[in-house]
């Protein structure tokens, strides 16, 4: 690190490779990431901008050779073109090359690079000289005449004239050398430290109004610059300012300094992010344990009168099957106390853990452990642990800010299994809908597939089902109901079975069409649905199609290409009681390949669908069918890849056989 201090990279400590920020999108996708403005912070990266919300630019590039070791992120004030010139570019991707190439030669020559304790600052050259009072003035005065306080870039003051320490109140000798929050109790404030760190990252100046008690207002001028900052502090007069900083109000906890709060907020807005339960543990454990340098996690909550642990690290299988279903009134672990008073434990050392807790120590190994209530509307419902493998005393400031950070957790778990609650609900009704199995249908070779918006709640109304005749027919249908919620869903199980009830009677494909219709017009749901329904005389040798509004089958014959059937679809079910549906007819010969689908196959926003519905023709033209499961999946892969549906899909394969298969 050059330019700022170490604390200011405690939200980035560790980040994750998938993490949403600019250093390991650098990273992930190996190309520069530029960051020109706030504004463009917080649209692309606003997890992000919550922890950096100073006016900056920023460039990430990736360091990569053979291998890839990391990324270098370059940060400048907000005084600089928002837009990155190519020649810019070009030194910054070069120069990372050459770092990489540098860290190759290290670890030729003799092992990796160690990562040491934690970031090492890079000082500037200026700085390895002795400082003198005499010097900190001169550059003070360089950069504000008449000035009365110069800071570093640490915070520390260097230089202070006679008229700030009567401001002040202060003796020189109880100033140099100290950052102000800690010299002046009234200014250990965050808000305060806040401004200092708004000045040294975006080079720009920054003022505030304090009160030194009693009631002496104080302005404050910063006038920052690469070697440090210059201070200008003005009285504000008799009266107090319209609109002063708060005043700071002293709790048992303490302060919590900026660069904490910070953090805090990094992790809560990662935490917003989390989805699913077992996001918000991979979370904590990427992100929480680091920031409090824990090698232990155990997240458990209140579930049928005992602690169920929903997940861990650091700890060995047979100690969490230990921990596992302990009564919520335990007194083997702290835990149990924790939820039932909701107020956090912390134990610095065995020691100190085994007075009250003689057996829990030798259980799990650690040597200092930090309880956190779990709670939710006002009650506990769990406990986050987090453990230590060396004694560790618990500051104030850090027992604060783990206590914020859990009620946190608390509600981003609490989300992340109703979210589960839901999806496992939504599966369990979609996989109840569908069809477990297809029958087997001599002659006839099957596959199907079905997968779910990658929005919503994981259920749709796509459907798919083959139905056996007897042994010289079979029937098969897709349709699709409107929407992707349970609705739909349910009317989908409706229409299903509707069709197959008029389909085991050996009825026409427009008759099995118009019964469904009358059943759906009598149910009034207020939702359509397409179907298509295709019949398969082996004994005659002939297919029979009716579709209800539904995309046409694609049809491969042995000896051509592939291209859609041409049948006259009827109108939507559930509109007409009375609608016609007409019946198309072709030969049903050896080696043919029917595809059935949904629209979520071949409708994108943005693109046609006949040039959709045409390159799954060119796929299936061109694709091996000897196993039409493996060809099925291959074809769903590369037709309609599974980052991001705005639709259910239903997709089914029929193939003929030869006489002699």
């Amino acid at each position: 690190m050059f330019g700022v201090p170490a604390e200011f990279a405690a939200p980035w400590a560790q980040v994750p490779l998938h993490a949403p920020a600019p250093v390991a999108e650098a990273v992930r996708e190996d190309r520069l990431v530029w960051v020109g403005s706030q504004e463009e912070m917080a649209r692309s990266y606003p997890r992000t901008a919550v922890a950096l919300p100073y006016p900056l630019a920023l460039a990430a590039a990736p360091i990569t050779d053979a291998r890839r070791w990391g990324s270098l992120l370059l940060m400048w004030p907000a005084t600089r073109p928002a837009r990155m010139s190519g020649r810019e570019r070009g030194h910054i991707t070069s120069h990372c090359r050459r770092l990489a190439r540098l860290l190759e030669e290290t670890v030729a020559s003799g092992g990796p690079p160690s990562r040491g304790e934690g970031p090492r600052v890079v000082l500037l050259e200026a700085s390895h000289r002795p400082a003198s009072p005499a010097q900190a003035a001169s550059d003070f005065a360089e950069r504000l005449p008449g000035g009365s306080c110069a800071l570093d870039l640490e915070g520390r003051i260097t230089y202070v004239s006679s008229g700030g320490c009567e401001l002040l109140g202060r003796h020189p000798d109880g100033l140099l050398g100290t950052l102000p929050w800690q010299s002046l109790p009234w200014l250990d404030d965050p808000s305060y430290e806040d401004r200092y760190r708004a000045a040294v990252i975006s080079r720009e100046p920054v003022s505030f109004t304090a009160c030194r008690p009693p009631d002496r207002w104080l302005d404050f001028h910063l006038y920052p610059d690469a070697s440090g900052i210059s201070v200008r502090i003005v009285p504000t007069g008799a009266q107090p300012p319209p609109s002063p900083a708060p005043r700071h109000v002293p709790s048992t906890a303490g302060p919590a300094r900026a660069g904490r709060l910070y953090q805090l907020m990094h992790l809560a807005a990662a935490l917003t992010e989390a989805v699913g339960v077992e996001d918000v543990i991979d979370l904590i454990a990427d992100q929480v344990m680091p920031a409090f340098g824990a090698q232990g996690l155990v997240v458990s909550v209140a579930d049928s009168g005992r602690l169920r642990i929903m997940g861990h690290r650091g700890y060995a299988a047979e100690v969490i099957e230990r921990l596992d279903g302990l009564p919520l009134t335990t007194t083997f672990t702290p835990a149990g106390r924790t939820l039932a008073t909701g107020i956090p434990s912390f134990f610095a050392d065995p020691e100190e853990m085994r007075r009250i807790y003689p057996e829990a120590p030798m259980v799990s190994g650690k040597q200092a452990w930090a309880f956190l209530p779990l709670i939710i509307s006002g009650r506990p419902v769990g406990c986050c642990v987090l453990s230590y493998e060396r004694p560790r005393a618990f500051s104030a400031e850090e027992r604060a800010v783990m206590s914020s950070l859990a009620g946190l957790i608390a509600q981003a778990l609490d989300r992340a299994r109703l979210y589960d609650t839901k999806h496992q609900l939504a599966h369990g009704l979609q996989q109840a809908l569908l069809p477990h199995t297809l029958p087997p249908v001599p002659g006839l070779d099957v596959a199907a597939r079905y997968l779910p918006a990658t929005r919503g709640m994981d259920i749709g109304g796509d459907f798919y089902d083959v139905i056996r005749l007897g042994d010289t027919a079979a029937a098969a249908v897709i349709g699709d109901v409107q929407g992707h919620n349970v609705a739909a869903a349910a009317l989908m199980g409706q229409v299903r079975t509707g069709v197959h009830a008029h389909a085991t009677l050996g009825t026409p494909p427009d008759i099995v069409l118009s019964g469904t219709n009358r059943l759906l017009t009598d149910l009034d749901p207020g939702l359509f649905t397409s179907c298509l329904y295709a019949h398969l005389d082996f004994e005659r040798g002939t297919l029979s199609v009716a579709s209800a509004g539904h995309p046409p089958p694609l049809l491969r014959r042995p000896e051509g290409r592939t291209a859609p059937m041409e049948v006259t679809p009827g109108p939507l079910l559930g509109i007409d009681p009375d609608a016609v549906y007409p019946v198309t007819d072709i030969p049903l010969t050896p080696g043919l390949l029917l595809a059935f689908y949904t629209d979520g196959l071949v409708e994108t926003p943005g693109t046609d669908i006949d040039e959709s519905v045409a390159r799954l023709a060119a796929y299936l033209d061109r694709a091996d069918d000897r196993d039409l499961g493996l060809f099925i999946d291959a074809l769903l892969r590369q037709v309609r890849p599974a980052q991001d549906r705005t639709d259910d899909i239903a997709f089914l394969l029929l193939r003929t056989r030869g006489a002699g298969s």
